[in-house]
């Protein structure tokens, strides 16, 4: 592999590496400053929105500059509003107020960095001499990695040093990553000179109109991942939570989130050997098929070695669908829109956790466990079979869209 993918695939994992460890260790300083669980809840509920609105509006800024900057960018957001934290402890003290303010402040960089580096991967695959399939399923192992080594790693720092420390080597691991994307040339971040409206509004709702009512394929493609994503954090976020509790093993969940990780890591490895093999729609059934068996085997909410197992399943799902639906998107999104599409995905599917996790909590007060659990398959279940069986989603070899807003 040629040194511009090497680059641009280690500043992901840098990347990811740097938000999977402040995921789990935030919310631990938080409690060991404040003492106060619900400011912990308060600081991730506070973070939310301004990730979903960072994440809606700023992919016209992606689409005016060069997405190489960005991402570099993005990245020293998220490197300063972490390191300020450690700063305001040693000159006036850490209060709730301070871990909201850059909260806030970190998540506007979180959601538009994560769409810098998407809008980047056409430039990485025609500067690396690599080809999307492998491209796209190596970055889905390293995000399945970072999902594997953060959370272990966030403990081991918290473990062996205190807040502030941990703070720190946070924030480092994501200015390496800015400094790591510092190393591609400066051209492969370039955009082309295109026509388009003068305006950022104007070229916003451009891309609203391409993506909710120009292209079926792409709104099928937003839509299927939304509801996965929406099944995925009620079964992630409550079902298995609950279920585990009343079974007196909450640690379980933990090696349930390892084993989708895991799937994930062989998914995407294998999508980055063998992807560009065959047609894409024995893929595509294939993804669809495997994810319908992996969530309705946890729904069934049997012993815990068959949970792990359906979760495995899902992480390969996961993988070889994110994979191909990737490729897909990066063959037909405009290039000069790409920011802007991408950032409201984006933007949706970080909305979508909060939305399932509260559905699973009324479906299981007012159904029960073993109810919600097979209602969340049977939805899962049901988009699978509209997909597969979707026009708009029916022909899925290379075919450059056509922009008719």
């Amino acid at each position: 592999m040629k040194r511009i993918p090497v680059a641009f695939l280690a500043s992901e994992l840098l990347s990811l590496l740097g938000n999977a460890i402040a995921g789990v260790a935030l919310p631990l300083i938080v409690l060991q400053s404040t003492g106060s669980v619900l400011g912990a809840g308060l600081v991730a509920a506070a973070t939310a929105v301004p990730a979903m609105l960072g994440g809606l509006f700023t992919g016209v800024l992606i689409d005016r500059i060069n997405r190489r900057t960005a991402s570099i960018v993005t990245d020293l957001i998220s490197a300063g509003a972490v390191a300020a934290l450690p700063v305001v402890d040693r000159l006036v003290g850490l209060e709730l107020g301070w871990f909201i303010l850059f909260g806030i402040v970190g998540s506007l960089g979180d959601v538009p960095g994560m769409t810098a580096r998407e809008a980047l991967l056409p430039a990485i695959v025609r500067h690396g001499g690599i080809t999307t399939e492998r491209l796209v399923g190596v970055r889905e192992s390293i995000g399945a990695l970072a999902i594997l080594v953060g959370p272990a790693a966030a403990g081991g720092l918290m473990a062996l040093f205190d807040g502030s420390a941990v703070l720190w080597i946070t924030a480092v691991t994501s200015l390496a990553a800015a400094l790591v994307t510092l190393t591609l040339p400066r051209g492969v971040g370039d955009l082309a000179a295109e026509s388009g409206p003068a305006t950022g509004w104007a070229q916003l709702r451009e891309g609203w109109r391409l993506l909710f009512r120009g292209s079926r394929f792409l709104l099928a493609v937003t839509l299927i991942n939304l509801v996965l994503a929406i099944v995925l954090s009620a079964l992630q976020g409550l079902v298995l939570p609950v279920h585990f509790t009343l079974l007196d093993q909450p640690g379980l969940l933990g090696l349930v989130l390892s084993s989708i990780a895991l799937g994930t890591l062989v998914g995407g490895g294998v999508y980055a050997v063998v992807g560009s093999r065959g047609p894409r729609r024995a893929w595509f059934v294939a993804g669809f098929g495997t994810s319908v068996l992996g969530i309705a085997t946890i729904a069934v909410l049997p012993a815990a070695g068959f949970v792990f197992v359906g979760a495995f399943l899902l992480g390969v799902a996961a993988a070889l669908l994110s994979g191909l639906l990737g490729v897909l998107m990066l063959e037909r999104i405009p290039d000069r829109m790409r920011g802007r599409i991408l950032g409201t995905q984006n933007a949706i599917l970080t909305g979508a956790a909060p939305v399932g996790i509260v559905a699973a909590a009324v479906a299981v007060e007012y159904a029960g466990l073993a109810v919600a659990a097979a209602a969340f398959a049977v939805v899962w279940a049901l988009a699978a079979v509209v997909a597969v069986t979707s026009r708009a989603l029916r022909s899925l070899e290379a075919a450059p869209m056509k922009e008719s807003v």
